[in-house]
């Protein structure tokens, strides 16, 4: 298994070539053949870094992972109050697709979910670090009397994540034709008045 911390600036090529294939012709377009392809290779040149496509795919998802973890990390300072928090965490989120929309794909491509049970595992993880960074923000949002607390702190982490998940699913759907970053702030705001106490 590619462990990102150690991906080659080659595999990264590769991953983000296998990102704009699965944009343009989903699960079914993403082979070695047409990888090599779109990357001006011989198909023995991709099989060097990686063993298949389940590996590239995988690497795609791992590298989201990752990246993830350390923007939010970077993004979210002490000293802002749980509310400048979450926005930013899911502004920061938006951005980055809107510049990056092949990770949507990989996230959310039909067929997907049903390629390996080791590709599962890493969206699983991606979802994992997403609670990770949101479920402190929600539980200082709800001790400081910001957010409701008719609702426990893992079901409204249930509730924004969803709304966010479907915000991406519907640009997804819509083939990226609407903006992304406008969409999503209404979202957020939307979002917030819900939870936020009245």
């Amino acid at each position: 298994m590619i462990i990102t911390e150690t991906i080659s600036d080659r595999q990264l090529e590769i991953i983000g070539a296998a990102g704009k294939i699965l944009t343009k012709s989903g699960i079914s377009g993403l082979t070695i053949k047409n990888l090599a392809k779109e990357m001006k290779f011989s198909e023995s040149a991709i099989y060097r870094h990686f063993t298949s496509k389940e590996e590239i795919i995988i690497a795609l998802l791992e590298y989201l992972a990752q990246s993830m973890d350390e923007r939010y990390a970077n993004a979210i300072s002490f000293e802002q109050s749980p509310e400048e928090k979450f926005i930013m965490l899911f502004q920061n989120q938006f951005s980055f697709f809107n510049r990056n929309p092949h990770f949507v794909v990989a996230v959310f491509s039909d067929g997907l979910m049903e390629e390996s049970q080791r590709i599962n595992g890493t969206i699983l993880k991606i979802m994992s670090i997403k609670m990770k960074h949101l479920m402190p923000i929600i539980l200082e949002g709800q001790q400081k009397n910001v957010f409701t607390n008719s609702l426990k702190t893992d079901e409204l982490m249930h509730i924004v994540m969803g709304a966010f998940r479907l915000e991406m699913y519907k640009w997804r759907v819509a083939n990226f034709q609407f903006d992304i970053i406008q969409s999503g702030d209404n979202m957020i705001h939307a979002v917030l008045t819900l939870i936020k106490c009245k």
